[in-house]
């Protein structure tokens, strides 16, 4: 976020946690993208704050999801239950309370133990009855973003061609493999997986869709998604082609704040070079 902006949305979280009979005297930012985590000391709280006008990600559905799975054994993290489970909003911003979890960081997460977390995650997601958006309606927002010159103004002409003609070219040929699909994550990446003491935790449910569980798997390591059991590889690395599109589309458009639109173009590059596509954390 903007200084301005972040500066507003902390004052947000800690108005927002005092109304809720929390004591927050002391912020530390965990995360400043397009949205800003925050940890609220002493009442020990994650807050998780963005702008109403965010264009992607759904808060409320967000929170709505992670309520219905803590009443399944699905391994993610939880709301803070001191709290409402609900979003409050705050100055033009929404804001959501989360129970917070000490990482492990001696302790390398194994692509076996992060299968089957995802694994299970996706029973639980199976279990959940809720509408979300289709994991094309993201495509479409995409190829609307690429062909606006308002949207992307830096992006090449060459890569801009090239990128709309990839999101379509793949979201065609996954769509016409009509694959099962449920309610999904929609960014499981490795930071989205905190390890913790308890095994892992997936978090950060803002882009949950339906979708087939391999475009899931289109976001994780390659090593995670060869232990996944029963699923379609080949599909697994369109959507890991799909995965590579989509960031790169976020990338270039102008209001992006992620810290990894630094090297956008490094996306457009690994893009021309598939298949096979790299995993996310190999770009």
């Amino acid at each position: 976020m903007q200084a301005s902006e972040a500066r507003r949305a902390v004052a947000a979280a800690i108005a927002s946690a005092t109304a809720q009979g929390l004591s927050a005297s002391d912020v530390t930012v965990l995360n400043d993208s397009n949205r800003l985590v925050l940890r609220l000391m002493p009442c020990d709280v994650v807050a998780r704050v963005a702008p109403v006008t965010h264009p992607h990600g759904n808060a409320e559905l967000e929170v709505e999801v992670l309520r219905r799975l803590a009443e399944t054994d699905s391994p993610v993290t939880a709301l803070e239950p001191r709290v409402e489970p609900l979003t409050d909003a705050r100055d033009g911003f929404m804001v959501s309370m989360w129970k917070h979890y000490e990482p492990v960081s001696d302790q390398e997460l194994s692509p076996a133990d992060y299968a089957r977390a995802l694994a299970r995650m996706h029973e639980g997601l199976r279990n959940v009855d809720l509408t979300a958006p289709h994991f094309l309606d993201r495509v479409a927002g995409n190829q609307r973003d690429v062909a606006s010159r308002d949207t992307t103004p830096d992006q090449a002409d060459a890569d801009r061609t090239f990128l709309a003609d990839t999101l379509e070219h793949l979201r065609k040929s996954i769509l016409e493999r009509g694959a099962a699909e449920q309610l999904l994550h929609g960014e499981p990446h490795p930071w989205n997986v905190l390890n913790t003491k308890g095994g892992p935790l997936f978090m950060d449910f803002e882009n949950t869709c339906r979708g087939p569980v391999e475009y899931d798997l289109g976001w994780v390591p390659v090593e995670v998604s060869a232990q996944y059991p029963n699923v379609d590889h080949e599909l697994v690395d369109q959507c890991r082609g799909l995965m590579i599109a989509i960031v790169a589309a976020c990338h270039w458009r102008v209001d992006d704040e992620h810290p990894g639109n630094v090297g956008r173009g490094d996306w457009i590059k690994a893009l021309r070079q598939g298949p096979p596509w790299p995993s996310v954390e190999a770009v």
